[in-house]
């Protein structure tokens, strides 16, 4: 009887051990779909919701969230500005890192701001806040970052994977059609200043100097590609601009600049080499823009 007995015993035991095992895996999805997970965050780890419902940005970061579906209840003034985002973001509050009492009102359970937020120490008593480090890491990374602290890592290489072959190729083309020695500028007027772009700044340069690896004008590449930007007076302005040019305006009433005989003479200017962009909505460099302004330079660059 007992030859019996220890077999049995010893397959109820691995019954048990296995149903446990599987009640221990379905808890931990569980526990990740209503509970908490550990970013890594720059600054050391920080508990968040492993799937946040009420998200508030503080800088640069909306398009980012809004890519991977995630709900945003408070955001900075920038991107409540953007004319692409009016109707993805018409219930979210505008919020600055001052206005404490009215983020403590929308009851966020995740926060994420650039890391010279102010009142950091007061925030992270509100919710989990994570920070960031402007161009710590690359655009693209930092989608992914975005994607692991709003546990959607898979999503987010997806997109990175996707945009980066569709941009290469759309490059390509655009070398085949220009020349592969042309130039391309990008230059902002903003509050009566002109400005030129560096490589990661925004405004389509990540696309055009990263991906596209067109070249920027030599002025350009010695004063803007390090610190990311460049202020310019209107008499030096022909020595940045380059064969083609995405001219960044916030006013479009605003036409002191081209109504100059400088302007007028530059070479990209007669050829009609300039494209217009309006820059609340060109300024970010999110999933969302980043793909508009690939879009955008398909059609002014190949006409498609």
């Amino acid at each position: 009887m007992k030859k019996y007995l220890v077999p049995f015993l010893l397959i109820f035991v691995l019954i048990i051990s296995a149903c446990s095992n599987g009640s221990t895996e379905k808890g931990k999805k569980e526990s990740k779909k209503s509970g908490t997970i550990t970013y890594q965050s720059q600054s050391g780890p920080v508990k968040v919701p492993a799937n946040p419902k009420r998200v508030v940005v503080l800088s640069s970061f909306a398009g980012n969230v809004l890519a991977l579906n995630v709900n945003i209840v408070g955001v900075d003034s920038w991107s409540k500005a953007n004319p692409r985002w009016t109707d993805k973001l018409k219930d979210a509050a505008e919020v600055s890192d001052e206005n404490l009492e009215k983020i403590i009102e929308l009851n966020p359970d995740l926060i994420i701001g650039l890391d010279n937020v102010k009142n950091l120490d007061k925030l992270k008593e509100i919710a989990p806040t994570v920070v960031y480090t402007y161009g710590k890491v690359d655009y693209l990374t930092q989608q992914i970052e975005i994607g692991k602290l709003l546990n959607k890592e898979k999503e987010a290489q997806a997109w990175v994977d996707d945009f980066k072959a569709r941009a290469a190729k759309t490059g390509e083309e655009i070398k085949a059609k220009i020349g592969a020695d042309a130039t391309v500028s990008v230059v902002e007027k903003f509050d009566k200043q002109l400005y030129v772009y560096g490589n990661n700044w925004g405004r389509g340069t990540e696309i055009l100097y990263q991906e596209m690896k067109l070249k920027m004008p030599k002025k350009v590449e010695e004063n803007a590609l390090k610190p990311g930007y460049f202020a310019i007076s209107l008499e030096v302005l022909p020595e940045f601009m380059g064969d083609y040019v995405i001219f960044s305006k916030f006013d479009k009433s605003d036409t002191s600049v081209e109504k100059t005989d400088t302007y007028k003479n530059i070479p990209a200017v007669k050829n009609n080499h300039v494209f217009e962009v309006n820059g609340n909505e060109f300024y970010f460099n999110d999933p969302d823009t980043l793909d508009m302004q690939l879009e955008f330079f398909k059609e002014k660059f190949l006409g498609n």
